[in-house]
């Protein structure tokens, strides 16, 4: 039985810049199972999810020597996986109509114990069944932190829709909690 080394996160980020595949299969392995959790949040089942963390990975690679060691290596690979997502909705999913902000209305409220009973995994997939454009706006805004004004630039929409399609997703997210809530407590409507 053969131990495969055990090599640095560093070592093996110098390795990849030298093009070895054995490390590139080592920080894939690394990697792959958070990327792909990262994938799941833009993409409408695993599969999507899937093409969209292969499409990143081989970005990693190839981009490898552009890593400069400033900051996190993860929080860099999860960047290009973020990308690799948006240029993957931008390919196999249309543009929502969107309207301006103002006429998006009032958001509903939710009841906060609810709404903080959620399980991770039932969140989740309550925004993978959000419409493509508006999952991807409140992914980039909400759990990425991105501005509406760099979101508008990377999707190619304006901030105004970046703004609606963020409100429309909260809101749908919030009715569908609503919804969960009043079957959990027997509520009638």
């Amino acid at each position: 039985m053969f131990l495969e080394p055990t090599y640095t996160i560093n070592q093996l980020i110098d390795r990849c810049k030298a093009g070895e595949r054995k490390a590139q299969e080592l920080l894939y392995k690394q990697f792959a199972a958070k990327m792909l959790a990262v994938c799941m949040r833009y993409a409408t089942d695993r599969m999507e999810a899937e093409d969209m963390l292969q499409n990143g990975f081989i970005r990693v690679f190839q981009k490898a020597g552009d890593y400069r060691g400033e900051g996190s290596f993860e929080g860099w690979v999860r960047r290009i996986m973020v990308h690799s997502a948006i240029e993957y909705y931008r390919k196999h999913h249309k543009m929502l109509q969107v309207i301006d902000i103002d006429e998006a209305g009032q958001e509903p409220s939710v009841n906060p114990v609810a709404a903080s009973n959620l399980d991770a995994q039932v969140l989740m997939t309550l925004i993978q069944q959000l419409a493509p454009g508006y999952r991807m706006v409140f992914n980039l805004y909400a759990l990425e932190g991105y501005s509406h004004k760099e979101i508008a630039e990377m999707i190619g929409i304006s901030e105004g829709a970046s703004k609606s399609q963020l409100s429309r997703a909260r809101n749908i997210l919030k009715e569908q909690i609503a919804k969960m809530e009043g079957k959990s407590y027997g509520y009638a409507g």
